[in-house]
């Protein structure tokens, strides 16, 4: 229900941003950073509408994974799936990058961009830690600890928002507004990508089990999937971080429910 929320929003936005996506985009103070936003951007330019689509493919992409997975594992008993649902709810708060198009549009105060921009830094913090949460689920966390660990991921990620210094008056290409530290934040993603996908690994050879080596992929493609949407400002990434996203959503759901399928 959530997930359909974001996304009627973000239809209903549309109809008043759409005209006034060109200026926000010619509004920004520079192009967007990225693991591998700074090999592109040197092939391609900023687009005024990328962002938009790249905006409405994460809302979608939220909606449509929530209820595969509801309907896939709805009677299927499944510790890891639970935090990957998670991770694909977070996109929906990438909605909030609508913020700076309604800004040329209504003149509101600043302070509504700063709370949309850490609403959507909690989404994308909160996701990734759930996506680590589930690698440690699959190494073996007792069932009675999930809830726990959801708290503690929820403090983290809040903990961390509300701190990262949030400029209310620029944003980049992808209609983000310029925060503080982004350099550093990308590390802690990377590593954090890293970690899971080891563990992952780790779990399969603990466990001799082939089916995680392709979960581990599955975990590694959704997130390179997410970070070529999360930072696209072209026509020219929104299309493979799609395929990134459905291969590895694919991957994991399909080799989860394969192996909890009796259980």
């Amino acid at each position: 229900m959530l997930s359909l929320l974001f996304l009627v929003l973000s239809i209903v936005g549309s109809f008043v941003v759409m005209p006034v996506y060109p200026i926000a985009v010619a509004g920004a103070t520079r192009r967007v950073s990225g693991l591998l936003q700074s090999l592109i951007s040197h092939f391609f330019g900023p687009d005024s509408y990328a962002p938009f689509f790249s905006m409405a493919c994460a809302v979608i992409y939220a909606f449509v994974a929530t209820i595969v997975i509801y309907s896939s594992f709805e009677q299927t008993r499944c510790q890891e799936i639970l935090f990957f649902s998670f991770f694909a709810f977070s996109f929906a708060f990438e909605a909030c990058r609508i913020l700076p198009a309604l800004s040329q549009q209504y003149a509101f105060p600043s302070f509504y961009l700063i709370v949309g921009t850490r609403a959507m830094l909690f989404g994308r913090y909160f996701g990734l830690f759930s996506l680590f949460a589930s690698s440690v689920c699959a190494a073996g966390l007792e069932v009675d600890k999930q809830r726990i660990l959801l708290w503690i991921i929820i403090l983290t990620t809040l903990l961390i928002v509300s701190g990262i210094p949030v400029d209310s008056l620029s944003w980049d290409s992808s209609l983000c507004m310029i925060r503080a530290y982004s350099g550093l934040f990308n590390m802690l993603e990377l590593c954090l990508v890293c970690v899971t996908t080891l563990s992952f690994f780790i779990t399969a050879y603990s466990r001799n089990s082939a089916e995680y080596v392709f979960i581990g992929v599955g975990s590694l493609l959704v997130a390179l999937g997410r970070s070529l949407l999360f930072s696209s400002d072209t026509w020219i990434t929104p299309l493979p971080a799609l395929a990134a996203l459905a291969v590895g959503t694919w991957f994991i759901c399909a080799r989860l429910h394969r192996m909890y399928l009796w259980l």
